[in-house]
């Protein structure tokens, strides 16, 4: 092997280290909050409603802007992008960490959202530029799904020690050295991708209308947990994002130049992949926001034991994405890889939802953790590859932009409806005159019930729809 090979292959290697750790920062920072919102409501004195906005506001701003963003990679070059969002994402959680009231960290919250989407929506297509090759992209979407999927996890512990031993003002400052670090290296290492120019697709309309209608549809989903939330009203609000977004879908086959091309969505794996993720990452984040509330509120533990409960999945989604997915994906392909790892994801789901009130975590919840983990580690990569691989190369920004769409929806939509569900049969069962835990458990069984629910249908998706798809090479 010549020296130039070695040496291109150590910079790609680099490369890919600096977008992963951009991720796992951005995922991080939303479970470590997580746990650290309690101590946060006693110090800035948020009310319970008010406390909401803490996630709302990044998620909001996140969502919102992602697919904006991943077009706009492509149109003045990804790198540019990349690094704007990660020194405005570094900033924000140095004023997030620094704040004395509920108004700065709220601010600090929707800065980093809109950080954490500039720098995230390009991450997918710069990999798929530095890895063409399928066997190395295997691995390297493999790295990336690690990330992304055991990131939750890692940062639900992390939470729990960082709040529990020196404050939550790290949960954000953590952030800041190794957001500057990250910076430095990625100003070094990523290489300049030329984009198509603002000509090509400089449309501020529709930037509008569709930065406008995913903000308000993903508040119409994040509010529907408030007290103060109606059906009338969560209608309405979907309603205007629907016209929104359908304003902007009409505008964007009108006129010369669009923001979103929408022969992007010609392409069936394409589309079916990408509502593949939003069904898988449904389930996974609802699960995780249900599972860690019935260990907390059923079986009793604390924050830091908590956390450490869930170090299972990431152990064994590290196994599966960084090691033996891989493999199997270049011999069997994306798709065989996918449907297995839905089936496996499923079968979890399927276990903790027999889960008693004087559950085991021996039995109940450390086994499937672990199960869970290793279905996701193979799922996460191959839905991303189906996704990634059915866009042309110069649309990568803006696939990898509908593809972290598509998973913040996801996360969003299974939040909100598993949050619901499981509120909504715990207050049926104690009408029935259930006891407390047992209301609690019931309403956990049904939240995992549902998300079993979503997991099938994207089976079903993946034997169907993606039976044809010309990616399992």
């Amino acid at each position: 092997m010549s020296v130039d090979v070695v040496e291109a292959a150590v910079g790609r290697g680099r490369a890919l280290v600096v977008l992963c750790v951009m991720q796992l920062m951005i995922i991080l920072d939303g479970t470590v909050v997580t746990v650290a919102l309690p101590t946060i409501q006693q110090d800035l004195g948020f009310s319970q409603a008010g406390l909401a906005w803490v996630l709302n506001s990044y998620l909001i701003a996140f969502a919102g802007l992602l697919l904006l963003a991943g077009r706009i990679g492509d149109l003045i070059g990804s790198k540019r992008v990349f690094v704007a969002g990660l020194g405005l994402f570094t900033a924000a959680s140095l004023l997030c960490g620094l704040a004395a009231n509920a108004e700065v960290l709220i601010a600090g919250r929707f800065l980093q959202g809109v950080g954490g989407a500039l720098a995230s929506a390009v991450i997918l297509g710069m990999i798929v530029n530095l890895y063409p090759a399928p066997g190395e992209q295997a691995r390297a979407m493999g790295v990336y799904s690690f990330t992304a999927a055991s990131g939750a996890s890692i940062g639900l512990i992390l939470g729990g020690v960082i709040t529990q031993t020196i404050g939550w003002h790290w949960a954000f400052l953590i952030n800041v050295p190794i957001g500057v670090l990250s910076l430095v290296f990625a100003v070094r290492v990523l290489g300049h991708q030329p984009g198509l120019g603002l000509s090509k697709g400089a449309d501020v309309v529709g930037a509008v209308l569709v930065t406008a209608g995913l903000s308000l549809g993903v508040y119409t989903i994040v509010q529907t947990a408030e007290p103060q939330a109606t059906l009338t009203r969560t209608l309405l609000q979907a309603a205007a994002a629907l016209v929104l977004l359908a304003v902007f879908v009409v505008r964007q086959a009108r006129i010369k130049n669009p923001l979103l091309a929408l022969r992007i969505f010609r392409r069936r794996q394409l589309s079916v992949a990408n509502l593949v993720v939003v069904l898988l990452f449904a389930a996974g984040f609802g699960f995780q926001f249900t599972t860690a509330l019935y260990v907390q509120r059923v079986l009793g533990y604390d924050s830091l034991t908590t956390g450490l409960a869930f170090l299972p999945a990431p152990l064994m989604n590290a196994l599966m994405s960084l090691s033996i997915a891989p493999r199997l994906t270049v011999r069997f392909g994306p798709r065989k890889m996918l449907v297995a790892g839905l089936i496996v994801f499923l079968l979890a789901l399927l276990w903790i939802s027999r889960a008693p009130v004087d559950g085991s975590y021996v039995v109940n919840v450390g086994p499937v953790l672990a199960v869970m983990g290793a279905g996701i580690g193979v799922a996460i990569p191959a839905s991303i590859m189906l996704a990634m691989s059915g866009a042309d190369p110069t649309d990568a920004g803006l696939a990898s932009g509908l593809n972290n769409t598509a998973q913040q929806a996801g996360a969003a939509i299974g939040t909100a409806v598993l949050a619901t569900l499981a509120a909504s049969t715990t207050t049926r069962r104690l009408g029935q005159h259930a006891g407390d835990l047992l209301a609690l458990r019931d309403g956990y069984g049904a939240a995992w019930l549902a998300a079993a629910g979503f997991v099938l249908a994207a089976v079903l998706l993946s034997i169907g729809l993606l039976r044809a798809a010309p990616t399992d090479q």
